[in-house]
């Protein structure tokens, strides 16, 4: 039964997690609200917040959980991808912990983690299974063969879905972070008051960067004819672009599923909190006779828990980590 810390810091999340054989035991999150002055996560701020966090973080995972440091059998880190600084912060806590307790280091890939938090409660999809992936860095589909055998077999070639929020909230005034704010104003808006069009990519890749120059141009030319457009069409805008976010997100899941006769199908990712992507979700599964799945809320966003449980199978796997694991902001599966 090992136990294992974990400890996430790609971005703007410090956290901490506790996981005994596999059941999350503490799950610890400290956000940063320096960064909604700037419109965005400023790197350097980042890297300082997770200096200030990360002893109390893992304290406090370490309290809830009811356990303390010298009972780890192995620590986890978040290795990439993400902002190189924030990185640096946790892997370097990681290490250092891990040299001192004479234990093993786990390094973790993040948007694997996304994946694995499907497995965090139950009801879990069973291996094989398909994973939409769905963050504002990230947007891939995911063929899961087992906890150490991830496949994206669908990418993006250039924006992800989350970055298509967050620009649409941008464009149209709202506050960072925009996107949860696009999926609250949507709920009471009608998604096909506006169409945007969907782009034609071949395979299971997925585009972005059409739709937002489409919007940005759908925007500018009727605030030109009406200053007020935006304000008073505000919830349909919000549930039209949210409407073809969502489809191009569905159509090239369904053709996986078909691709890979595979019925099994979840989300994952920061995204795969939108309440429109999940109800879609649902529904295209009664359609297309899938078991569908998503994480809860918590563990949709960065979170520790997510981390480890990937290291648990790690450790399963006896698959750990030389002390000198240095991390990456990008890097490949």
């Amino acid at each position: 039964m090992p136990l294992l810390l974990a400890i996430e810091s790609s971005c703007d999340e410090t956290a901490a997690s506790v996981c005994r054989d596999g059941k999350i035991l503490s799950n610890i999150i400290a956000s940063q609200k320096v960064h909604e002055a700037y419109g965005g996560v400023v790197p350097e701020l980042a890297s300082r917040a997770h200096m200030q966090h990360i002893v109390p973080v893992v304290d406090q995972a370490l309290q809830v959980a009811g356990v303390t440091a010298k009972e780890l059998d192995a620590i986890a880190f978040t290795q990439a991808p993400g902002l190189i600084g924030a990185l640096f912060v946790g892997a370097q806590f990681a290490r250092s912990m891990a040299l001192a307790l004479n234990i093993p280091l786990i390094a973790v890939h993040h948007m694997q983690a996304h994946v694995m938090a499907n497995l965090i409660e139950t009801p879990a999809p069973e291996f094989p299974f398909l994973c939409l992936t769905v963050s504002g860095g990230h947007t891939q589909i995911v063929l899961c063969h087992s906890p150490q055998h991830l496949e994206v077999i669908g990418e993006t070639i250039d924006d992800a879905a989350g970055e298509a929020f967050d620009k649409t909230a941008k464009i149209i005034g709202l506050p960072y972070p925009g996107g949860p704010l696009i999926d609250k104003y949507g709920r009471s808006g009608n998604p096909r008051r506006f169409r945007f069009p969907e782009p034609q990519i071949p395979g299971l890749d997925f585009s972005f960067s059409g739709l937002k120059t489409a919007i940005l141009y759908f925007i500018q030319e009727n605030t030109k004819n009406d200053p007020g457009f935006v304000e008073s069409n505000l919830a349909d805008i919000c549930a039209s672009v949210q409407e073809r976010i969502v489809s191009i997100l569905m159509n090239k899941l369904k053709k996986a599923s078909l691709e890979t006769g595979i019925r099994e199908v979840c989300l994952a990712g920061g995204v795969s909190a939108n309440s429109a992507l999940r109800n879609t979700l649902s529904e295209t599964g009664k359609q297309m006779g899938w078991n569908t799945y998503y994480p809860a809320p918590e563990y949709c966003t960065d979170n520790a828990a997510m981390i480890a449980l990937t290291a648990y199978y790690k450790y399963l796997a006896q698959q750990f980590s030389p002390l000198d694991t240095v991390p990456t902001a990008r890097a490949n599966w």
